[in-house]
């Protein structure tokens, strides 16, 4: 399935349960490992695991597979490997902490 076609799912399954500033970087010129990361903040353990639940289900229902979710125990950070693409779900200071943003977009 292609790449950006997923991306604008997942971007769609996350604005549906009210993530907040969504992220897209394409990191195609950084790895090999995977095209794009998604990074989204959540409010509360329960909102993560919703919003990686309808990630799930909306891309299985595009054609796309799930790899792995990781994560769900906590619900503090959720992380969704969709193959191409790397959904990171946060609460806003663990995503705060990490940074990834920086980290990746440093990198361009």
């Amino acid at each position: 399935m292609n790449s950006e076609i997923l991306v604008d799912t997942i971007v769609s399954a996350l604005e549906d349960i009210k993530a907040q500033d969504i992220k897209v970087l394409d990191v195609t010129k950084l790895t090999a490992m995977f095209d794009f990361i998604i990074i989204a903040s959540a409010d509360s353990s329960r909102q993560t695991k919703a919003l990686a639940n309808n990630v799930q289900e909306k891309v299985k229902a595009a054609g796309g597979s799930i790899f792995s979710v990781e994560g769900e125990t906590t619900g503090e950070w959720l992380l969704v490997d969709v193959g191409d693409i790397v959904v990171h779900i946060m609460q806003p200071t663990v995503r705060e902490y990490y940074n990834l943003e920086a980290l990746w977009e440093k990198q361009e």
